[in-house]
């Protein structure tokens, strides 16, 4: 079983998807809501997503050895097994439409700048196309978002219960 400094790491890995999915999601709803905090914080977001997505199938792994050291689970660590199998294709979704929201909204502010009044159409993309998608990718991906931070909170509950039931009255 993987540990850090002896401790289980599950539960430690787990914090970085609790904490990185929905930061992203958060900031995913800024980068769609303002074009200039798309540019300057887009990147950002996107290695935040990128580290949580990351993160979700490490603490998939580190749940089934901390289920195997413990000797198996009832059935609220099943419960919580069966939601966590949940979040990685919802999460990756979220990744790709967030990713395609950043760089296409860079590639069209790009364009915009080439493409200005005035200029030649030096580029085979028209800016003004490219800001369409980048606002329908944006809208997804922010749904995508607080879906994924929707699931990572359902899936959390029941892993709280499963770890605590019991304790505290």
């Amino acid at each position: 079983m993987l540990t850090v400094d002896g401790i289980p790491a599950h539960p430690l890995v787990v914090h970085a998807v609790v904490v990185l999915l929905p930061l992203a999601a958060v900031g995913t709803l800024l980068v769609v809501a303002r074009p200039l905090w798309r540019q300057q914080l887009g990147v950002w977001v996107l290695l935040l997503a990128l580290a949580g997505v990351a993160a979700v199938p490490v603490a998939t792994q580190t749940g089934e050895q901390l289920q195997r050291a413990l000797g198996g689970g009832g059935p609220l660590v099943e419960i919580h097994e069966h939601r966590a199998d949940t979040l990685l294709v919802p999460a990756l979704i979220f990744l790709v439409l967030l990713a395609a929201t950043v760089l296409v909204g860079r590639r069209a502010q790009v364009g915009a700048r080439v493409d200005g009044p005035g200029a030649a159409h030096a580029t085979v993309s028209n800016p003004a196309t490219l800001q369409r998608v980048t606002l329908v990718t944006g809208i997804l991906a922010a749904l995508a978002g607080l879906v994924v931070t929707g699931l990572v909170v359902w899936i959390g509950h029941a892993g709280s219960a499963a770890a605590y039931s019991g304790v505290g009255g």
